[in-house]
């Protein structure tokens, strides 16, 4: 039974600090145990004249564990403990430093990713078994894991995972299973996000164990390999976990939320297993490569605006909207080389759109007795989505909707050797997963038989490095978007649990998740239960119920890579094998083995590559992936089999690939021609033409070096995408003809202003906290969703312009409280009507556009009551206050216009960390030029 444990009082809380930081501290090692911990430089060919040219960053720090006397010096001093914290101010300043930047300047900003730590450097070194060593170095805490045999080294990079990341690691093994407040206590934070996942991926032990075989049976050596490696890498965690419980260092969070008794110790860790580390990776994968899904919203807005239009017009006016395949879309490959996929038929077959009326969302949440706060019954029938709250300490250990990430953020910028100074190609790029405390992602070495790498991987699944660099190559990952995922109508039969499959009346699977809580330090809440529930079926889980031509049906959800949360596995377990990956082509074999949807980007002495990365099943003939399908054999999969789900996928072949392009960008943007993105917003304009366009001309001038590409990467990454790709149109049509109204014409000349100036949300000097063009950011944030409304919906109707929206967010400006992760969350600008505003805009303005929309919205397409729609609207923009513009949360004061922009890192535990500026960038950056090659 686990002891509730009270509100620590002051002399608890020295008696705790002097005891955890007495048995936290570790003897020195040998110098001669220190000495060989290092790796032989001349397995690094990213060293020039003895200088490396690998550089990398991953704030806020490396270290995400901290004792309870830790958390309560924090809370009281405010002190952070060591490594924590001290990679977020190089990752901040680079806002202010970009300007000027060189090679040289880079180490201000970045830290050295050579491999090995010199001996002058070496900080620590631990030993959990003979045959590894744990050798960290004093400036960043990175732990460079040595393994003379390949257990000791996964064993040694799991003990590293745990050192850094035990109770994150903890976190999200509930979160994957549903059992997040059985753990962590039943705030409505934490009820959000098991409602959020659990539905996803709603596993049985038996569906774990089931993966961990069919990886066993079906990879060969590799598989075989793959499971030793995992489950060497469990027992290194083990092994940490229980020397830090019986030491008491452990995390001090297991104190808080009752796991442990802070005087007694009594309480336990429970051990970590293979089956985790899927559950885990359910939550990692289902979130940063699915792809897919929504097609029950894409239904509802077509009929919407089938009812408008009528079926012919209104089809049309949706695709329009839809913006599939859009030929002023940016692309990574742009080339022209086609690749085919999930295009729209010519003769669509088998589509199931509902009956109006008829969609309900089907019921998730029962028997809920008591909520945050109360003991009342609070029955729901769909989770809610809840305001970002700060900490563990305020409203539950994970802020609801702050891993809502499936859109995508990471970037990309690569340019071969022919344009640039040296000759090699040279990379800026990493992935964008959000700002927490600590972070998802942590960095390690790993340098053992059959394996070399350097760079970043998601805690709790880190036996292999899933981004980084080996000898002598780099890769990296972007979100892509291409469709995984399926919806299909199944008829119901016999009643609401009953359907039929291939003709056969067949009983849906039951599965259910019982949580119960107790009151706890970290949440207060009362104490109470709940249970969730889901149906699943043969073609995925039920998520809606509807009519179809009269006939009650169930809606489902189906992606390739249900049930195959851990296959790729394989994959990276080949990038960091540097007898498998020895150029581009090897390196597109090896991505090709991982079947989340992931845009990978490679760069070497020689070639910078790219591959397009996914499980995209082969569809029969004439199915629209982008709307409801019905569930009868002829619009199955191709070889679709429910007891794997396995199915036909595309071959190799026909994945978006490149190698030695002039320049790659990716910034969650299309592919490629013909390769159609699951969604809306992939039109004219899109983040990634910030991206393009700096890089177009940074190769059409030449010479283009580590510095100068980080510089393109950092200014667009202050750029408001509105005021760079749309002011002008908005501007052209408003100044038709001169605006008599001083106040506006004041205000038009302010925005103008700004546009000139480079249309930047940056700070007047570093540390200023105020915007240079304050007030013209103020009226843009204020003037965009107000001007798009005036612009669109009287043409569509009211249904049919909520129908869109809720398709496609109008906005995502970094003061947005909404987007994929919500406030303060860094990334912005990637969905919102600007393809669409901007193809209106041009088309009343009378200038060329391809892919026009089907009908004119803005003033009916007349451009002088276009124009008198944006200048009403441009009035009340300049009319609204900035406490209402920004109106503050519990990070930020109402009118804080800097603040509200301001990245927050979300704390998955005690320690928090100060708000920096905002900066569109990934979390983990890689900056590299690789000078040799084997």
């Amino acid at each position: 039974m686990r002891r509730r444990t009270g509100p620590p009082t002051g002399r608890f809380r020295t008696a705790c600090a002097a005891l955890v930081l007495g048995t936290a501290l570790l003897a020195p090692l040998p110098q001669s145990v220190v000495a060989a911990a290092g790796l032989d430089s001349g397995s690094d060919h990213c060293l020039s004249q003895g200088r490396s040219q690998c550089a990398d960053i991953l704030p806020p720090g490396q270290n995400g564990n901290a004792t309870l006397a830790d958390i309560l010096l924090h809370q009281v001093l405010g002190t952070r403990p060591a490594h924590s914290s001290d990679q977020l101010a190089r990752y901040d300043s680079l806002v202010g430093g970009h300007g000027g930047l060189t090679d040289a300047g880079l180490t201000d900003f970045f830290n050295d990713a050579s491999f090995g730590v010199p001996a002058d450097q070496v900080e620590s070194v631990a030993t959990p078994r003979p045959d590894v060593t744990i050798t960290r170095d004093k400036k960043t805490g990175v732990p460079h894991v040595k393994g003379t045999t390949r257990y000791g080294t996964e064993f040694g990079a799991g003990y590293a995972a745990a050192q850094d990341r035990l109770w994150m690691m903890d976190l999200f093994r509930h979160i994957g299973r549903g059992e997040l407040t059985s753990f962590a206590g039943g705030a409505l934070a934490n009820q959000g996000l098991e409602q959020q996942f659990w539905p996803q991926a709603p596993y049985t032990e038996a569906d774990y164990e089931a993966q961990i075989a069919r990886i066993r049976s079906t990879e060969g050596a590799r598989g075989e390999q793959a499971m030793a490696d995992a489950q060497a890498y469990v027992d290194g965690i083990n092994a940490y976990r229980q020397q830090a419980k019986d030491g008491r260092y452990f995390p001090g969070e297991y104190v808080l939320t009752g796991h442990i008794d802070s005087i007694t110790n009594v309480g336990e860790i429970r051990p970590f297993k293979l089956t985790d580390l899927i559950a885990i990776a359910s939550v990692v994968g289902g979130q940063f490569g699915g792809g897919g899904g929504g097609e029950v919203q894409a239904a509802l807005s077509l009929l919407a605006a089938q009812q408008k239009y009528g079926v012919v017009e209104g089809t049309a006016v949706w695709e329009s909207f839809r913006q599939r395949n859009d030929p002023e879309a940016v692309l990574t490959v742009y080339d022209g080389t086609s690749f085919p996929y999930a295009e729209k038929p010519a003769n669509p077959r088998g589509t199931a759109l509902p009956d109006p009326g008829s969609v309900r969302a089907e019921q998730l949440v029962y028997d809920r007795t008591g909520s945050a706060g109360t003991g009342a019954k609070d029955p729901v029938r769909a989770p809610q989505r809840v305001r970002p709250a700060q900490g563990m300490f305020d409203d539950g250990v994970l802020p609801p909707g702050s891993l809502d990430l499936k859109r995508g953020m990471s970037n990309a910028l690569l340019v071969s050797g022919a344009h640039t100074a040296s000759g090699n190609p040279v990379a800026v790029f990493g992935p964008q997963t959000g700002y927490f405390a600590p972070q998802l992602l942590m960095l390690q070495e790993l340098q053992g038989p059959g394996i070399s790498a350097r760079g970043v991987s998601f805690a709790g699944v880190g036996m292999y490095v899933q981004m980084g660099r080996g000898q002598d190559y780099a890769w990296s990952a972007t979100s892509a978007a291409q469709d995984l995922t399926d919806t299909y109508a199944i008829e119901l039969c016999q009643d609401d649990t009953h359907y039929l499959y291939r003709g056969v009346c067949t009983p849906m699977e039951k599965l259910e998740k019982r949580n119960a809580w107790k009151p706890t330090v970290a949440d207060g809440t009362a104490e109470g239960s709940y249970r969730m529930q889901v149906w699943r079926t043969h073609y995925g889980i039920v998520t809606h119920r509807a009519t179809v031509g009269g006939k009650p049906v169930a809606y489902t959800t189906l992606r390739t890579t249900y049930r195959h949360e851990a296959d790729s596995i394989i994959g990276f377990q080949m990038l960091n094998d540097p007898s498998h990956v020895t150029d581009a082509a090897s390196f597109q074999q090896a991505v090709h083995h991982i079947d989340y949807a992931f845009n990978w980007f490679y760069a070497d002495s020689r070639t910078a590559a790219y591959y397009n990365s996914g499980m995209n099943p082969v569809r029969a003939a004439g199915v629209d992936p982008a709307l409801p399908v019905r569930a009868e054999r002829a619009y199955e999969w191709q070889d679709f089999d429910p007891a794997a789900n396995t199915a036909a996928y595309t071959p190799f072949a026909q994945h978006p690939r490149s190698i030695g392009q002039d320049y790659y960008i990716s910034w969650n943007n299309r592919q490629a021609k013909d390769y159609n993105t699951a969604g809306f917003g992939f039109g004219a304009v899109h983040r990634g033409d910030l991206l393009d366009e700096r890089v177009a001309r940074l190769v059409a001038d030449g010479g283009v070096t580590r510095a100068s590409l980080t510089r393109a990467m950092a200014e667009a990454g202050v750029t408001d995408l509105r005021g760079e790709q749309l002011l002008p149109e908005l501007l052209a049509v408003v100044r038709s003809m001169p605006v008599a109204d001083p106040q506006l014409n004041a205000a038009v000349q302010k925005l103008d202003a700004w546009r000139a100036a480079g249309a930047q949300r940056k700070e007047t000097s570093p540390g200023s906290h105020a915007y240079a063009h304050a007030e013209a950011i103020r009226i843009m944030d204020a003037w965009w969703p107000l001007l798009v409304e005036a612009e669109f919906r009287p043409g569509l109707g009211d249904e049919l312009y909520g129908a869109l929206t809720a398709s496609l967010a109008v906005d995502e400006s970094p003061a947005a409280n909404h987007g994929p992760t919500g406030a303060h969350g860094g990334s912005a600008f990637q969905n919102g009507w600007w393809g669409l505003a901007d193809k209106d805009l041009r088309q009343v303005l009378g200038r060329p556009v391809a892919g026009r929309l089907a009908r004119p919205y803005c003033g009916g397409g007349v451009l002088s009551a276009c124009r008198e729609a944006l200048l009403t609207t441009l009035g009340q923009a300049v009319a609204k206050p900035a406490n209402q513009v920004y109106p503050g949360d519990e990070s930020c004061a109402a009118g804080d216009q800097w603040c509200t922009d301001a990245i927050v890192h979300r704390a998955l535990g005690g320690i928090t960390h100060p708000a920096v500026h905002w900066q569109n960038r990934p979390t983990y950056q890689q900056v590299v030029e690789f000078p040799t090659h084997r």
